[in-house]
């Protein structure tokens, strides 16, 4: 075998498949992030459909969408933040964040079953 080609490994496979077993513990701290973000999102869009506020005009609270919708119909309860179309998206960026924390966790998964496979120490405790 040439020198170039590791130990126990079959001529043109790729070297190894996490070069870095740093890079699992990277990837798992962006899922959590992308996690606390999302959990962010869904916190603000129940803020949102639940709780009552301050009319327009300043007069009588008005009841969260979610608990009465018929309010969002008066002229005095429109809020921009509190109609269909900003609830909606409120909504999607809380799934894509949601969708993205989960394939980020899955991923830093893999590469640390990958890592452990090669071989690598993963996770030390500091």
């Amino acid at each position: 075998m040439s020198d170039d080609i590791p130990d126990g490994q079959a001529p043109g496979t790729a070297a190894s498949t996490v070069q870095d077993p740093r890079e699992a513990r990277r990837v798992g701290r962006r899922a959590l992030l992308w996690s606390a973000v999302a959990v962010v999102a869904w916190a603000w869009f129940a803020y949102l459909m639940v709780t009552d506020y301050a009319s327009a005009s300043g007069g009588s609270m008005c009841r969260g969408p979610l608990i009465d919708p018929a309010y969002t119909e008066y002229e005095r309860c429109r809020d921009s933040l509190r109609q269909w179309p900003a609830l909606l998206g409120v909504l999607a960026l809380a799934v894509i964040t949601s969708t993205v924390a989960a394939a980020t966790l899955v991923y830093s998964r893999v590469l640390y079953r990958l890592a452990r496979r090669d071989g690598h120490v993963m996770w030390p405790r500091d």
